[in-house]
């Protein structure tokens, strides 16, 4: 997809919302465009262009260049005590909106949060739940745009079973129970395959393979020699999802002969689903949890409008529909 295109299907993109919610005429009743003279800064994920960060960008980019709204975007590697950080420093410069990500949980979040709205300042939010400080500041503009965790894990789990896991086959699930409210993905991936009888083993991710998902070979390469016999690997990271190919290969492995469920759409990932090292990936749409809460910042400061929570994955990729997928994701979009 072109860049004109691209910006031009954002722009639209905006312009419905705003319509649509607002009424055409309220859409126009401010002069100049509808996020001149703001300034959000926005929690992203990873590292700037990395495969599970680069499309959230482009939709918080493409969104702010449509409303005209100042985007400063903040990357912290996946670290919540990095994402506190970050929110400490986004309160210091007052802007009208700070856009937060729920890996640190709620308890770490509520006096910051607190504080920011006694300050006047929106805070929405993206990619792992928050739910206490969602219905405590709803009517404020705190929204969520991001997957339902624990279905989005589930339905990759069932995925796996669908392209061939049995009961009785043994799988890896590589996650993160130990993370407040995102280990809820890794639960429904480790539930969904318990409930049609496949025997889990599980081993929780450290921070530093969280961090740098490199790391995450040659834990899995070791886990393989130790186990050859496993039919699956499952994980909610998207940064292990794009690494499990290599680590399989590194294992003395063929594809296909491991069912690999995972989630997002990285370069290496895409390779993994046309290559069939990789059965299944859950989609979750990471474009639109950047467009989203810039557009929830807009609409709630102008408006007034409560926070929205929209559920942006409920389906897999699979080696069979990824092709359609690939020039979107080249445009950094899916």
């Amino acid at each position: 997809m072109d860049k004109s295109l691209k910006a031009g299907a954002a722009t639209v993109l905006a312009v419905v919302l705003c319509a649509g919610i607002a009424g055409g005429a309220a859409a126009q009743s401010k002069e100049g465009p509808l996020g001149g003279g703001m300034t959000m800064y926005m929690q992203m994920g990873g590292k700037a262009g990395d495969g599970a960060t680069l499309a959230r960008t482009t939709g918080a980019r493409d969104a702010a260049a449509a409303f005209g709204i100042r985007l400063i975007e903040q990357y912290s590697l996946w670290q919540p005590e990095t994402m506190l950080n970050h929110f400490r420093e986004a309160q210091a410069a007052s802007p009208t909106c700070i856009g937060i990500m729920g890996h640190p949980g709620s308890d770490a979040f509520a006096d910051l949060v607190a504080e920011a709205r006694a300050d006047g300042i929106i805070v929405t939010s993206g990619n792992a739940p928050l739910t206490e400080l969602y219905s405590q500041y709803q009517a404020d503009g705190f929204g969520y745009a991001g997957v339902d965790l624990y279905a989005g894990g589930f339905i990759t789990g069932k995925a796996m079973v669908k392209a061939g896991l049995k009961s009785g086959d043994t799988a890896l699930v590589y996650g993160l129970l130990s993370e407040a409210e995102r280990g809820q993905s890794t639960k429904g991936l480790k539930e969904a395959l318990e409930s049609d009888g496949v025997v889990v083993d599980y081993l929780e991710i450290s921070p530093e393979v969280n961090s740098d998902s490199s790391l995450s070979v040659p834990v899995l390469a070791a886990y393989i020699a130790k186990n050859p016999d496993v039919k699956g690997i499952g994980t909610q990271h998207g940064g292990v999802t794009s690494f499990i190919a290599k680590a399989l290969q590194d294992a003395g492995k063929q594809p296909g002969e491991v069912i690999v469920g995972g989630i997002d759409l990285a370069p290496a990932t895409i390779d993994g689903l046309e290559e069939g090292w990789v059965s299944a990936v859950l989609d979750q749409q990471l474009y639109l949890q950047g467009f989203l809460p810039v557009t929830q910042c807009v609409l709630s400061a102008n408006y007034g409008f409560t926070g929205m929570f929209t559920n942006t994955g409920s389906g897999t990729v699979t080696p069979e529909t990824i092709g359609k997928l690939v020039p979107l994701i080249e445009a950094g979009i899916r």
